[in-house]
Formats: C-alpha cells, sequence, structure tokens
C-alpha cells in the first residue's frame, strides 16, 4: 500500500539493484510509495523495468574504497530534498568470482586479488556506507539490511570460499552494528537467502532442492518481502537477527 500523500516519503538505499533480489526490492518498495536510490557499477539502463530514472541511480565501484566514499557524499547530498532523511540501507551488492568454466575456486586456488575485491564488496563497503551515512540513518531512525547468504554458515557446493567467508564475515558485523547502531535508533539487521531463482543460478542447483524441506526455489519476491519487513514498523523490536530465507534449507 503507498504512502498517504501528506507524509513524508521514506527513502531507500539499495545496492546491487538490477537484478534477481535487488529487482525484486526495487519493485517491493516502490509499490509502497518509497522513494529507492540505486548504486551499481554501471550506468543506469535505458530498458529498466522500474520507474525510478537515472536520477535516483548512482553508478560506483563497490570494489574502490576511494570511490564508494565519493558515492557516500553523493548521496548525503541528494537527501537534503528529503530532510537528510534516509530510512533504510540494505547492502545487497556481492560478488562471488569463479573460475575455468564457472568453477567453484576454493580456499587454495582462489586468487589474492580476489580475495581483496570480493572482501571489499561484500563486507568493507557496507560499514563504509553506514558509517558514512550514520547521521541521516539516525534522523531517520532508520533501518540497514544486510544481505548475507547460507553459503556463510557453511561449505557452499557452488559458492567459492571467499564469497563464503565474506559472508560470514558480513553476519558478524550485523551483530555488532546492531550493537553500536541501536543506541543512535537505528535497527540492523540480516537477511540470509537460500538457493533463489534467479538468472545467476549454477547448473546442478536442482539437486540442491531435492534436499530443501520445502521442495522448491526460493523466488526473489519472497526476499524482497523479508527485507520490507526488516525495514518497516512490523519488525520495530527487531535487532541483530540473521533471517533465514530457505525453505528450511538450514535446518
Amino acid at each position: 500500500m503507498a504512502q498517504p500523500s501528506n507524509e513524508r516519503r521514506r527513502v531507500m538505499l539499495l545496492t546491487g539493484a538490477s537484478r534477481g533480489i535487488g529487482h525484486a526490492t526495487v519493485k517491493r518498495f516502490s509499490a509502497a510509495g518509497w522513494r529507492v536510490i540505486t548504486c551499481s557499477r554501471h550506468a543506469f539502463p535505458e530498458n529498466c523495468p522500474w520507474e525510478m530514472g537515472p536520477e535516483d541511480h548512482l553508478q560506483v565501484d563497490l570494489a574502490d574504497p576511494e570511490d564508494t566514499v565519493r558515492a557516500v557524499k553523493e548521496v548525503a547530498g541528494r537527501l537534503e530534498a528529503e530532510g537528510g532523511l534516509l530510512h533504510a540501507l540494505v547492502n545487497n551488492a556481492g560478488i562471488s568470482p569463479k573460475g575455468a568454466g564457472g568453477a567453484r575456486l576454493g580456499a587454495i586456488d582462489t586468487p589474492f586479488s580476489d580475495w581483496q575485491r570480493v572482501f571489499q564488496v561484500n563486507f568493507f563497503a557496507p560499514i563504509l556506507l553506514a558509517r558514512g551515512l550514520c547521521e541521516e540513518l539516525t534522523r531517520a531512525r532508520g533501518s540497514i539490511v544486510n544481505v548475507t547468504s547460507i553459503a556463510g554458515s557453511r561449505v557452499h557446493p557452488f559458492a567459492g570460499a571467499a564469497y563464503a567467508t565474506s559472508k560470514a564475515a558480513l553476519a558478524g558485523l550485523t551483530r555488532e552494528m546492531a550493537s553500536d547502531f541501536g543506541p543512535l535508533g537505528v535497527r540492523v539487521n540480516a537477511i540470509s537467502p537460500g538457493e533463489i531463482d534467479t538468472s545467476i543460478l549454477s547448473p546442478g542447483t536442482d539437486k540442491l532442492v531435492a534436499q530443501i524441506p520445502q521442495r522448491r526455489l526460493g523466488t526473489p519476491d519472497e526476499v524482497a518481502k523479508a527485507i520490507y519487513f526488516l525495514c518497516t514498523e512490523a519488525s520495530s523490536y527487531v535487532n541483530g537477527a540473521e533471517l533465514h530465507i530457505n525453505g528450511g534449507q538450514h535446518v
């Protein structure tokens, strides 16, 4: 349901919005009347399926700390029109490099440069964004949602070692942030998706589905609904949680 016209529009900053979970999240929040500012390495695509135009898209390389800090300042400037308020920060962007032929990269064969790049995007960028926009989040008594992964709690047959450990670290960071941001009125939680039906599924996923109690893949919209829950008053006393969205795969 869209917000009444006499209320200030809520604003979310979302990284990794171009496909899958990010795309579904844009649609979910937009349908509820939120302004969604999106971030990605690429310029705003002309064939983008949601209503937000280039004025609400920010091109930034989260693998570059200096560019990330530059983006924080730009976002803060854009928020001035909204009273300097940021109601939600959703750290959804994540990268998982593959070997030749799409092979999984383990701890031994992952190049050190890949370890650095993965952690910069998946782990360091979320805290840079949260710290840099702390005042805007505090003014709004906002919410931060970090997107972790089921791969962060077990060795996954497809997700590489760098990706998995970065997500495990992000889960730990979520707890630390919940403790530190909580006194400011800002809640910090994580969602941990399992096998979600997106364009980046690896071959052989069907074998994993047979092990999921619900015997199916999740949908991006099911994940987006959980993110929305964590960014609204429905979850006003939820802080420091990691919500598993995997059909019972983790049990």
